[in-house]
């Protein structure tokens, strides 16, 4: 928030004397106040270039070019939610208001990226087998296996360390010497990890009992090894807390087109007719947020699924939370999904 002062300008300011206010600031936006520092507007390089298109004179007041309904932050939101939210909106800024609309910061991206470190602990499944990506997964733990010129789960462990995240476990059992060789301790990538190993098939819930409770003290993010996505990770956990949740699942839409004049009858009549209609449902997207008391719940050695894990919460009366995943997702679980993921690893 360094400086922010300096770059409130009144709305009545000719846009010539704003725009030396801007370069002066070195933050490439000024605040438009009123009295107490009321935000009115904001004004940033694109405002100012679209004026100069329009050929607005620059002795016209800045009210006339401003962005009268920018994006704020509440001054009690934590860093990793305005963070969150700036990288969701795209902002480089964002202004920080009190409970009367009052400017008393500014936050920038780059001045939240420099303190983006996230403590919660991160498990990532790499044990499967990858049977249905034979014969590729002949010699190679599909985590391995190349998406472009990195590995999946290579891809997954830097998009998680660009968030922040460093604290990593990872689960193996297939081929895991192959695992541990690439990562090592996850110093390469300026994280560290931890490896626990499954002897035998665990499920994705049962590998839970394997963690060292002692190490995970808050939330942790589980995911599969063979996902590739842009999810935002720290609006994920932001979520898992807002909602007080024992654990969070994400979830992706799916749409499935019946191919066939779907009939709805009562008895032996027909009450309506419906033309290859497109049904639409939820489907598990293999991301969690689970919390230490679920990750206590769990016993070394005991062989579960999560979504049977998360139903036994569920009829305890927890509450299991939902997040939907808007942003790219790819499961890559046959040989068709690889492919694609081939072709649009750009996109990650």
């Amino acid at each position: 928030m360094k400086n922010w002062q300096n770059i409130l300008i009144r709305p009545d300011l000719p846009l010539e004397e704003a725009i030396s206010v801007l370069d002066r600031g070195g933050l490439r936006i000024a605040l438009i106040v009123e009295d107490n520092q009321k935000l009115v507007g904001t004004l940033t390089d694109g405002d100012i270039r679209r004026a100069l298109l329009k050929h607005i004179p620059l002795n016209a007041p800045v009210r006339d070019v401003m962005c009268a309904t920018p994006h704020v932050a509440d001054i009690d939101w934590s860093k990793d939610k305005i963070l969150s939210v700036m990288e969701d909106l795209e902002l480089l800024q964002i202004p920080l208001l009190d409970s009367d609309g009052c400017v008393v910061g500014l936050e920038t991206l780059h001045g939240l990226m420099e303190r983006r470190t996230v403590e919660n602990p991160v498990f990532l499944m790499a044990g499967g087998f990858g049977t249905r990506l034979k014969p590729l997964t002949n010699a190679c733990p599909k985590p391995l296996l190349k998406v472009g010129d990195k590995p999946i789960l290579e891809l997954i462990l830097e998009s998680l360390a660009k968030a922040g995240f460093y604290r990593f476990f990872i689960s193996t059992h297939y081929l895991p010497e192959m695992i541990r060789e690439h990562f090592g301790d996850g110093s390469q990538w300026g994280v560290n990890i931890e490896y626990v190993h499954e002897e035998e098939p665990l499920g994705t819930g049962g590998a839970l009992g394997l963690l060292p409770k002692e190490k995970v003290d808050c939330p942790l993010i589980m995911m599969n090894g063979d996902l590739l996505t842009t999810v935002n990770y720290r609006g994920l956990l932001d979520f898992h807390l807002e909602h007080s949740s024992v654990a969070t699942m994400c979830v992706r839409e799916y749409e499935h087109r019946v191919p066939y004049g779907v009939v709805q009858t009562d008895g032996k009549y027909i009450q309506s007719m419906e033309e290859k209609p497109v049904q639409k449902c939820f489907i598990n997207a293999g991301i969690y947020v689970v919390s230490p008391e679920l990750v206590n719940s769990v016993n070394a050695g005991e062989r579960i699924d999560m979504p049977s894990l998360l139903e036994k919460q569920i009829d305890l009366a927890k509450k299991v939370a939902m997040f939907p995943v808007h942003e790219y997702w790819l499961d890559i679980g046959q040989m068709d999904d690889f492919k694609k993921a081939q072709q649009e690893v750009e996109l990650l």
